[in-house]
Protein backbone atom coordinates (compact mmCIF):
# COMPACT_ATOMS: atom_id res chain seq x y z
CA UNK A 1 0.00 0.00 0.00
CA UNK A 2 1.62 3.31 -1.06
CA UNK A 3 1.15 6.62 1.41
CA UNK A 4 -1.01 8.04 -1.10
CA UNK A 5 -3.60 4.71 -0.49
CA UNK A 6 -2.91 5.34 3.46
CA UNK A 7 -3.87 9.18 3.60
CA UNK A 8 -6.78 8.17 0.92
CA UNK A 9 -7.93 5.91 3.54
CA UNK A 10 -8.29 8.01 6.30
CA UNK A 11 -9.76 10.46 4.77
CA UNK A 12 -12.73 8.02 3.42
CA UNK A 13 -13.39 7.31 6.41
CA UNK A 14 -13.90 10.50 7.72
CA UNK A 15 -15.60 12.04 4.99
CA UNK A 16 -18.25 9.42 4.72
CA UNK A 17 -18.74 10.14 8.68
CA UNK A 18 -18.44 13.60 7.99
CA UNK A 19 -21.29 13.59 5.67
CA UNK A 20 -23.57 11.35 7.03
CA UNK A 21 -23.15 14.05 10.08
CA UNK A 22 -23.97 17.03 8.08
CA UNK A 23 -26.95 15.12 6.61
CA UNK A 24 -28.44 14.31 9.59
CA UNK A 25 -27.81 18.60 10.63
CA UNK A 26 -29.33 19.87 7.36
CA UNK A 27 -32.20 17.39 7.63
CA UNK A 28 -32.77 18.70 10.95
CA UNK A 29 -32.80 22.50 9.98
CA UNK A 30 -35.54 20.93 6.76
CA UNK A 31 -38.13 19.75 8.89
CA UNK A 32 -38.44 23.22 10.78
CA UNK A 33 -36.98 25.22 7.76
CA UNK A 34 -40.25 27.55 8.43
CA UNK A 35 -38.71 28.72 11.75
CA UNK A 36 -35.02 29.85 9.29
CA UNK A 37 -33.76 33.49 8.62
CA UNK A 38 -33.31 33.41 4.66
CA UNK A 39 -30.96 35.69 3.32
CA UNK A 40 -30.43 36.42 -0.46
CA UNK A 41 -26.72 37.09 -1.70
CA UNK A 42 -27.83 37.55 -5.10
CA UNK A 43 -30.51 37.02 -7.57
CA UNK A 44 -31.83 33.50 -7.03
CA UNK A 45 -28.94 33.00 -4.27
CA UNK A 46 -30.24 31.93 -1.31
CA UNK A 47 -28.72 31.60 2.00
CA UNK A 48 -29.99 30.52 5.43
CA UNK A 49 -28.35 29.88 8.69
CA UNK A 50 -28.38 25.86 7.85
CA UNK A 51 -25.66 26.25 5.26
CA UNK A 52 -24.05 28.45 7.42
CA UNK A 53 -24.25 25.64 10.37
CA UNK A 54 -23.84 22.69 8.36
CA UNK A 55 -20.19 24.11 6.42
CA UNK A 56 -18.97 24.95 10.24
CA UNK A 57 -19.89 21.43 11.50
CA UNK A 58 -17.70 19.93 8.16
CA UNK A 59 -15.13 22.78 8.99
CA UNK A 60 -14.48 21.93 11.91
CA UNK A 61 -14.29 17.91 11.91
CA UNK A 62 -12.29 18.04 8.69
CA UNK A 63 -9.62 20.66 10.55
CA UNK A 64 -9.75 18.32 14.01
CA UNK A 65 -8.46 15.03 11.77
CA UNK A 66 -6.52 16.73 9.29
CA UNK A 67 -4.85 20.18 10.22
CA UNK A 68 -2.80 20.32 7.48
CA UNK A 69 -5.72 20.22 5.25
CA UNK A 70 -7.31 23.11 3.24
CA UNK A 71 -10.59 23.38 3.28
CA UNK A 72 -13.14 25.19 0.51
CA UNK A 73 -16.28 26.43 1.61
CA UNK A 74 -19.20 28.18 -0.58
CA UNK A 75 -19.83 30.07 2.50
CA UNK A 76 -16.44 30.69 4.07
CA UNK A 77 -13.12 31.85 3.06
CA UNK A 78 -10.32 29.28 1.27
CA UNK A 79 -7.98 28.06 4.31
CA UNK A 80 -4.84 26.69 2.22
CA UNK A 81 -3.24 23.24 2.30
CA UNK A 82 -1.69 19.92 0.95
CA UNK A 83 -4.60 18.66 0.18
CA UNK A 84 -8.43 20.42 -0.12
CA UNK A 85 -11.43 19.78 1.18
CA UNK A 86 -14.40 21.28 -1.17
CA UNK A 87 -17.47 21.32 0.36
CA UNK A 88 -21.34 22.73 -0.36
CA UNK A 89 -23.36 22.47 2.64
CA UNK A 90 -27.00 22.70 1.22
CA UNK A 91 -26.89 22.58 -2.91
CA UNK A 92 -30.11 23.01 -4.03
CA UNK A 93 -31.32 26.11 -0.96
CA UNK A 94 -34.01 27.03 -3.65
CA UNK A 95 -35.64 24.29 -3.11
CA UNK A 96 -34.46 23.60 0.52
CA UNK A 97 -36.37 26.97 1.28
CA UNK A 98 -39.83 26.02 -0.25
CA UNK A 99 -39.55 22.01 1.46
CA UNK A 100 -38.83 20.56 -1.86
CA UNK A 101 -36.51 17.23 -1.00
CA UNK A 102 -34.15 17.72 -3.63
CA UNK A 103 -30.94 19.18 -2.36
CA UNK A 104 -27.89 17.11 -0.87
CA UNK A 105 -24.37 18.04 1.09
CA UNK A 106 -21.66 17.72 -1.41
CA UNK A 107 -17.61 17.22 -0.83
CA UNK A 108 -14.45 16.79 -2.60
CA UNK A 109 -10.90 15.91 -1.66
CA UNK A 110 -8.64 17.51 -3.95
CA UNK A 111 -5.07 16.36 -4.02
CA UNK A 112 -2.06 17.03 -6.40
CA UNK A 113 -4.85 18.83 -8.77
CA UNK A 114 -7.03 15.63 -9.21
CA UNK A 115 -10.24 14.89 -7.59
CA UNK A 116 -9.73 12.11 -5.25
CA UNK A 117 -12.97 11.23 -3.23
CA UNK A 118 -16.62 12.72 -3.96
CA UNK A 119 -19.65 12.27 -1.46
CA UNK A 120 -22.95 13.47 -2.50
CA UNK A 121 -26.01 12.99 0.27
CA UNK A 122 -29.79 13.47 -0.38
CA UNK A 123 -30.44 13.50 3.46
CA UNK A 124 -34.12 13.57 3.21
CA UNK A 125 -34.36 10.18 0.70
CA UNK A 126 -31.18 8.78 2.51
CA UNK A 127 -29.11 8.73 -0.99
CA UNK A 128 -25.15 8.43 -0.60
CA UNK A 129 -23.59 8.42 -3.87
CA UNK A 130 -19.52 7.90 -3.39
CA UNK A 131 -16.67 7.20 -5.62
CA UNK A 132 -12.66 7.29 -5.01
CA UNK A 133 -10.45 7.97 -8.03
CA UNK A 134 -9.79 4.73 -10.16
CA UNK A 135 -12.14 2.72 -7.40
CA UNK A 136 -16.01 2.78 -9.13
CA UNK A 137 -18.70 4.86 -7.51
CA UNK A 138 -21.46 3.56 -5.49
CA UNK A 139 -25.13 4.79 -4.19
CA UNK A 140 -25.75 3.42 -0.80
CA UNK A 141 -22.78 0.76 -1.45
CA UNK A 142 -24.08 -1.00 -4.42
CA UNK A 143 -22.20 0.00 -7.60
CA UNK A 144 -23.58 2.16 -9.99
CA UNK A 145 -23.01 2.75 -14.06
CA UNK A 146 -24.42 5.62 -16.27
CA UNK A 147 -26.80 4.98 -19.11
CA UNK A 148 -26.40 2.73 -22.46
CA UNK A 149 -29.25 5.52 -24.13
CA UNK A 150 -27.01 6.08 -27.78
CA UNK A 151 -29.53 8.39 -29.04
CA UNK A 152 -30.46 11.81 -28.07
CA UNK A 153 -33.56 11.52 -29.08
CA UNK A 154 -34.08 9.11 -26.44
CA UNK A 155 -32.38 10.61 -23.97
CA UNK A 156 -33.38 12.88 -20.61
CA UNK A 157 -30.86 16.06 -20.43
CA UNK A 158 -30.58 18.14 -16.90
CA UNK A 159 -29.29 21.78 -17.99
CA UNK A 160 -28.45 24.07 -15.27
CA UNK A 161 -28.78 27.69 -14.97
CA UNK A 162 -26.78 30.41 -13.72
CA UNK A 163 -26.83 33.74 -12.85
CA UNK A 164 -22.78 34.23 -14.33
CA UNK A 165 -23.77 33.64 -17.84
CA UNK A 166 -25.99 35.75 -20.24
CA UNK A 167 -29.81 33.87 -20.62
CA UNK A 168 -29.32 33.81 -24.21
CA UNK A 169 -26.26 31.65 -24.14
CA UNK A 170 -28.55 29.45 -22.07
CA UNK A 171 -31.86 29.39 -23.83
CA UNK A 172 -29.17 29.12 -26.61
CA UNK A 173 -28.00 25.28 -25.71
CA UNK A 174 -31.44 24.50 -24.18
CA UNK A 175 -32.74 24.97 -27.69
CA UNK A 176 -30.40 22.98 -29.51
CA UNK A 177 -30.72 20.26 -26.89
CA UNK A 178 -34.16 20.28 -27.78
CA UNK A 179 -33.33 21.16 -31.42
CA UNK A 180 -31.74 17.23 -31.26
CA UNK A 181 -34.78 15.33 -30.09
CA UNK A 182 -33.55 15.24 -25.91
CA UNK A 183 -36.39 15.93 -23.10
CA UNK A 184 -34.60 18.63 -21.26
CA UNK A 185 -35.26 19.60 -17.40
CA UNK A 186 -33.89 21.27 -14.65
CA UNK A 187 -34.68 20.33 -10.99
CA UNK A 188 -32.35 23.23 -9.11
CA UNK A 189 -29.25 21.04 -7.66
CA UNK A 190 -26.31 20.79 -9.93
CA UNK A 191 -24.54 18.24 -7.62
CA UNK A 192 -27.28 16.10 -7.94
CA UNK A 193 -28.21 16.44 -11.08
CA UNK A 194 -24.42 15.09 -11.71
CA UNK A 195 -25.35 12.20 -9.46
CA UNK A 196 -28.20 11.40 -11.31
CA UNK A 197 -26.51 10.62 -14.67
CA UNK A 198 -23.64 8.45 -12.69
CA UNK A 199 -26.39 6.49 -11.85
CA UNK A 200 -28.52 6.48 -14.75
CA UNK A 201 -31.47 8.69 -13.70
CA UNK A 202 -30.29 11.11 -16.27
CA UNK A 203 -28.21 10.82 -19.58
CA UNK A 204 -26.17 14.04 -19.05
CA UNK A 205 -26.28 17.48 -17.19
CA UNK A 206 -24.37 20.49 -18.56
CA UNK A 207 -23.51 23.78 -17.19
CA UNK A 208 -22.19 26.53 -18.74
CA UNK A 209 -20.57 28.03 -15.49
CA UNK A 210 -19.95 26.30 -11.68
CA UNK A 211 -18.17 26.68 -8.85
CA UNK A 212 -15.67 23.67 -7.59
CA UNK A 213 -18.05 23.33 -4.61
CA UNK A 214 -21.16 21.97 -6.65
CA UNK A 215 -19.14 20.49 -9.27
CA UNK A 216 -16.06 18.09 -7.93
CA UNK A 217 -18.02 15.53 -6.21
CA UNK A 218 -20.68 14.83 -8.92
CA UNK A 219 -18.20 14.95 -11.77
CA UNK A 220 -15.87 12.25 -10.14
CA UNK A 221 -18.81 10.27 -9.30
CA UNK A 222 -19.88 10.36 -13.03
CA UNK A 223 -16.45 9.75 -14.10
CA UNK A 224 -16.26 6.62 -12.01
CA UNK A 225 -19.58 5.32 -13.60
CA UNK A 226 -18.40 5.11 -17.02
CA UNK A 227 -19.41 8.51 -18.04
CA UNK A 228 -17.61 11.39 -19.99
CA UNK A 229 -16.49 14.67 -18.36
CA UNK A 230 -15.02 18.01 -19.65
CA UNK A 231 -11.80 18.95 -17.94
CA UNK A 232 -13.50 21.53 -14.84
CA UNK A 233 -9.59 21.67 -13.42
CA UNK A 234 -8.43 23.14 -16.38
CA UNK A 235 -7.31 27.24 -15.90
CA UNK A 236 -7.82 27.16 -12.32
CA UNK A 237 -11.08 25.95 -12.30
CA UNK A 238 -11.17 24.48 -8.84
CA UNK A 239 -10.90 28.52 -7.72
CA UNK A 240 -12.45 30.36 -10.90
CA UNK A 241 -15.44 27.84 -12.22
CA UNK A 242 -15.58 26.39 -15.23
CA UNK A 243 -18.27 25.24 -17.65
CA UNK A 244 -19.71 21.68 -16.71
CA UNK A 245 -20.78 18.52 -19.22
CA UNK A 246 -21.06 15.27 -17.99
CA UNK A 247 -22.81 12.61 -19.84
CA UNK A 248 -22.85 9.27 -21.02
CA UNK A 249 -20.85 8.03 -23.49
CA UNK A 250 -23.58 7.12 -26.18
CA UNK A 251 -24.72 10.69 -26.14
CA UNK A 252 -21.51 12.83 -24.92
CA UNK A 253 -20.44 13.69 -28.27
CA UNK A 254 -23.52 15.01 -29.88
CA UNK A 255 -23.89 16.75 -26.53
CA UNK A 256 -20.80 18.55 -26.40
CA UNK A 257 -21.78 20.01 -30.06
CA UNK A 258 -25.32 21.29 -28.27
CA UNK A 259 -23.87 22.79 -25.47
CA UNK A 260 -20.47 23.96 -27.01
CA UNK A 261 -18.13 22.11 -24.04
CA UNK A 262 -15.58 20.11 -25.24
CA UNK A 263 -14.62 16.70 -24.13
CA UNK A 264 -11.54 15.46 -23.58
CA UNK A 265 -10.61 12.53 -26.30
CA UNK A 266 -11.79 8.74 -25.40
CA UNK A 267 -8.61 7.19 -24.85
CA UNK A 268 -6.88 4.91 -27.30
Amino acid sequence: MTATDRLLDARERVLLSAIRAAGRQARTFFDRRRDLKIEMKGAQDYLTEADKAVERLLSERFAKSFPRDGFLGEESSERPGEGAWVVDPIDGTANFVRGIAHFCVSIAFVLDGAIRLGAILNPVLGELHFARLGRGSTLNGRAIRVAETHRVADASVEIGWSTRVGNAAYLAIVGAALDAGANVRRAASGALGLAWVADGRSDAYAELHMNAWDALAGLLIVAESGGRTNDFMANDGLRRGNPVLAAAPGVAAELSRCTGISLPPIPS
